[in-house]
């Protein structure tokens, strides 16, 4: 990532747009997303965002060695931005509207392998790194709300134990938990958060994910627990929209970018297909 500052031109811009942001009740994590995706776009084209225009974005866009999704969001913050700086009078112009449309790359999902998952959990000494593994693993949590978890969020009904999710964008979920995750969290947690961190605070998502990355395998990451979950939790009645509440997706064509099809499904298909010729 470059080292080379924000122009002060696009730092007074960026801020009265995420100023904004904040006044229509975006989630700060969307709105720090953003601040990235046009820093970084600051720091390459450099000057005011008022003397950007559609070729030059297109052209510097164009440069960069970027993943799909990457590329995806810096769009989508560039239209935003410029969205709003039109509506705004800061300019007449979009030129964000001249950059095609990025198409999303084709589902890979990546789940944790069962022999992998079950050596993370032979290796986490400490109770709580274990619970976090549990908690991306068989609730499919992200690292963000493993390291948010709060004893307030434990909550019991009369079909059992179940936990409030703060998730991505401000969407907050109900997950059910299983009687041995809930047994072992009720067992770890006191009041207030579940991983301590400084100054009151819980411990930063970051930190989490380098804790549980350390505790798998080779090169399986936390994000793929939470591949593992989706995979298993459709593999019990193939119902998207179940695990699109439960991974608290906003689309289920993202909660299909984390589900592998079972293969015995694939196979019965290819069956009949062969028993009907």
């Amino acid at each position: 990532m470059s080292t080379r500052p924000v122009p002060a031109a696009w730092v007074a811009a960026v801020d009265d747009f995420l100023t904004a942001l904040r006044a229509g009740g975006t989630p700060a994590t969307t709105a720090a997303t953003r601040r990235a995706h046009l820093h970084r776009v600051a720091r390459g084209l450099g000057g005011s965002p008022w003397q950007v225009d559609g070729d030059r974005l297109v052209a510097w866009c164009g440069r960069q060695d970027w993943a799909t999704e990457t590329r995806r969001g810096v769009r989508g913050s560039l239209l935003a931005f410029y969205r709003w700086a039109v509506a705004a009078g800061r300019t007449e112009t979009n030129p964000a509207e001249a950059l095609p449309t990025v198409r999303p790359a084709p589902p890979c999902p990546r789940p944790a392998g069962e022999s992998e998952y079950a050596r993370a959990l032979l290796a986490a000494r400490k109770p709580a790194h274990r619970l976090m593994l549990r908690l991306a693993a068989e609730a499919g949590l992200r690292r963000a709300e493993v390291a948010a978890v709060h004893s307030r969020d434990l909550v019991e009904d009369l079909e059992g134990w179940s936990l409030w999710v703060h998730g991505k964008g401000g969407r907050d979920r109900l997950v059910p938990l299983s009687a041995s995750l809930a047994a072992e969290l009720r067992g770890h947690v006191e009041r207030g958060f579940l991983f301590p961190g400084a100054a009151g605070g819980h411990l930063s998502p970051r930190w989490v994910g380098k804790i549980v990355a350390d505790l798998l395998p080779g090169e399986t990451t936390m994000h793929q627990l939470r591949h593992r979950f989706a995979t298993r939790a459709y593999g019990v009645d193939r119902d998207t929209f179940t695990v699109q509440q439960l991974l608290g997706h906003a689309s289920p064509a993202t909660t299909r970018r984390y589900v592998v099809v079972p293969d015995d499904r694939l196979r019965a298909t290819v069956n009949a297909i062969g028993s009907a010729a």
